[in-house]
């Protein structure tokens, strides 16, 4: 009887709070808000760290293909095209990864930029409508950035370096006889042909490779160099990822 008892008065107190208790006072509201945004720092410095992974890869993986390509003739130029196809799946993964960042790190610079900022400065807040903007984001939660406008700002922090380096490196593969499992002596290409030649991948001619190489190094350059629009955070300040 005793635990049946126990176990109806737990039950009553559990009941009790299945609706958490909204803060009374401001005391209350401002150490929820102190929690929170330390919460939201957290996953925004989780994410922050796994876009950081992500790049360590690419570098790594980009710094291996080059020193495995360059480095014997008996490494064939494809080895340099497979490293530009991995360079881009990482590049699709970190997008994906800093939407997510994105998303946190909107948060942590709303409550920022409108509550502490006007607190230690002394100013008003820059948008009053700033908790109902955080209450509707949290309610629906939705990206900030589409897909590319997030691999267009990771080309231009760092992969349209990666990228770049890889083509200089596949063009001098392709350029220079030595380094081409030929057995030729002199240094550079003597004609177009001998370089189209050169970068012929299996039964695919080598004028096919280059066209696609182009192709591709012309969205990059695309990728990289469109304007954007900066919404959100990037309209405060130039500190950001």
């Amino acid at each position: 009887m005793e635990s049946v008892k126990q176990q109806q008065l737990s039950e009553e107190f559990i009941s009790g709070f299945a609706v958490p208790p909204m803060p009374a006072t401001s005391t209350e509201f401002i150490t929820v808000l102190a929690h929170y945004h330390r919460a939201e720092i957290a996953r925004m410095a989780g994410w922050r760290d796994r876009i950081d992974r992500t790049s360590n890869w690419a570098i790594t993986a980009a710094a291996a293909m080059l020193s495995l390509s360059l480095s014997t003739s008996a490494s064939h130029h494809g080895v340099l095209l497979f490293a530009m196809l991995l360079m881009l799946l990482l590049l699709v993964i970190e997008a994906r990864r800093y939407r997510f960042f994105d998303v946190y790190r909107n948060r942590v610079r709303l409550i920022e930029r409108n509550y502490f900022a006007p607190l230690f400065s002394g100013s008003g807040s820059i948008d009053n409508d700033w908790a109902k903007i955080l209450g509707s984001d949290l309610r629906e939660p939705k990206f900030m950035l589409s897909l590319n406008a997030a691999v267009s700002r990771r080309l231009q922090r760092n992969y349209s370096w990666m990228f770049l380096l890889l083509l200089l490196a596949w063009i001098l593969k392709i350029s220079s006889p030595k380094l081409q499992d030929f057995g030729i002596s002199h240094d550079t290409a003597t004609s177009l042909g001998e370089i189209v030649r050169n970068a012929a991948l299996g039964p695919v001619p080598g004028w096919i490779i280059i066209a696609l190489v182009a192709a591709f190094y012309a969205w990059i350059a695309y990728a990289s160099l469109r304007p954007t629009v900066r919404p959100g955070e990037l309209s405060h300040g130039s500190v950001h990822v």
